[in-house]
């Protein structure tokens, strides 16, 4: 069998259920696929025959990063709405979403976004926003995985249109994109406060009949939460739950206001929850009780929410909050560990995206979706364990080579398929008419 791909002398850290780590080793790739985790000594072999083979001395190898929630289109809108609460915050973002969004500015800005997110070692995202094909588009674009699909919204939306368009859009997404590798097609009701419940059932329906998935945003304030139970006389995730609308397929984005009852639920079901402690932050939403859903057995993943919100998709700032934020919150050192950290990143982000047999860590058989970071710096010396210098050092420039099924789509820290500067210009030239829907 012929290699394509050998990555050699590297520190590998393969975030599987072993916890492997290898001082000096690295893979070998087939048809984008690992075949091979090892030592570089017992690498020499497959490097001899291989078509690539690339040096990764000072670097950690690692697997591609899951952004498990995520608005990437909205980094057109980044810093435009500052220092207002969820509710507030959200009108003004609609407000300019609406005056600037068209299929065409929506592809700008996944493309900004996805390009951001891919230059940092994210290769798989969910991402949820108003024209998934456009997304999908965008994500082809610079090489990375997406999961997107129909968005559901009482009322026109952004995009306008009634409950039949939005019903037609999504089983259309479905139709055109399931089966392929690169997209792993959902429906995405924006929210239980502002999706009725047989909108939320009928696209739960549509997920269901194409063995799709289903995320939306949850109990991400108490005013939501509020909203919810004087409706419908039950909290947001009581009320989910009532819909029988939760299961291993489903990710709720924040989660932040749970008491223990509704993490049992979560537990219970099998529910993914996307936590985003930048954004949960900076619109001073609270804290999620994360260390508590681990000890539950809820599946916690990891996201950056939307550039809107939190200024920038940077995963490693949401790793190192997702591990430190916790115990000073909790005055526990042992809230999360750091490997349970990790793994939000990693691997649970590979099952919310029901991928945890093809993502989420380096292991034969599994796509090649990996990351060479470079530890030659000043902030990674000494390094007595690779893991905690991944949790707690690491920043975004860090990454220098990033690969999507074997494919390298980041060298030297610049994108090999597309000209992210074409894109900056095209997005500055659209700034002024951005600016002017909050003046």
């Amino acid at each position: 069998m012929t290699v394509d791909l050998v990555v050699r002398n590297a520190i590998v850290v393969s975030c599987d259920d072993n916890g492997t780590v290898l001082r000096d080793g690295g893979v070998a790739v087939t048809n984008g696929r690992i075949t091979r985790v090892a030592a570089s000594a017992d690498l020499e072999d497959a490097a001899a025959q291989a078509r690539t083979v690339i040096d990764g001395s000072g670097h950690i190898l690692m697997p591609g990063l899951v952004n498990s929630h995520c608005h990437a289109a909205d980094s057109l809108f980044r810093g435009l709405v500052e220092d207002l609460p969820l509710e507030p915050w959200l009108q003004k973002v609609w407000t300019a979403e609406g005056a600037i969004l068209n299929p065409q500015t929506s592809y700008l800005g996944s493309v900004l976004g996805f390009s951001e997110l891919l230059l940092s070692g994210v290769t798989s995202v969910m991402d949820m926003f108003w024209y998934p094909a456009e997304t999908v588009r965008a994500a082809r674009k610079v090489g990375m995985r997406v999961s997107t699909g129909g968005i559901f919204f009482d009322g026109p939306g952004v995009t306008g249109g009634d409950l039949d368009a939005r019903i037609a859009a999504a089983e259309a997404f479905f139709e055109t994109f399931s089966g392929v590798d690169d997209v792993f097609p959902a429906t995405m009701p924006h929210g239980a406060y502002t999706v009725g419940p047989e909108n939320l059932k009928t696209a739960r329906a549509i997920a269901d009949r194409h063995g799709g998935l289903f995320s939306t945003h949850a109990a991400e304030t108490k005013a939501e939460q509020a909203d919810v139970e004087g409706r419908y006389g039950s909290s947001v995730i009581r009320h989910l739950d009532y819909l029988d609308l939760l299961d291993d397929k489903v990710t709720l984005a924040h989660c932040v206001h749970l008491d223990d009852e509704e993490i049992a639920i979560l537990a219970r079901t099998g529910t993914t929850v996307s936590h985003n402690p930048v954004s949960n932050l900076k619109l001073a939403s609270g804290i999620a009780r994360i260390p508590d859903m681990l000890a539950a057995g809820v599946h916690v993943a990891l996201g950056t929410d939307g550039a809107i919100s939190g200024n920038d998709l940077d995963m490693w700032m949401a790793l190192r909050l997702a591990a430190t934020l916790h115990k000073g919150a909790s005055q526990r050192a042992d809230a999360v560990a750091t490997t349970k950290a990790l793994a939000m990143a990693t691997t649970a982000g590979a099952r919310a995206l029901g991928a945890a047999d093809r993502l989420g860590s380096l292991e034969p058989g599994k796509l090649a979706d990996m990351i060479l970071i470079d530890v030659k710096r000043p902030h990674a010396v000494p390094m007595f364990d690779p893991v905690t210098h991944l949790v707690y050092s690491t920043a975004n420039s860090d990454i220098r080579h990033v690969f999507v099924g074997g494919e390298q789509v980041v060298r030297d820290g610049v994108l090999t398929r597309h000209a992210i500067e074409d894109t900056m210009e095209e997005v500055a030239q659209l700034a002024p008419r951005i600016a002017a829907t909050v003046a």
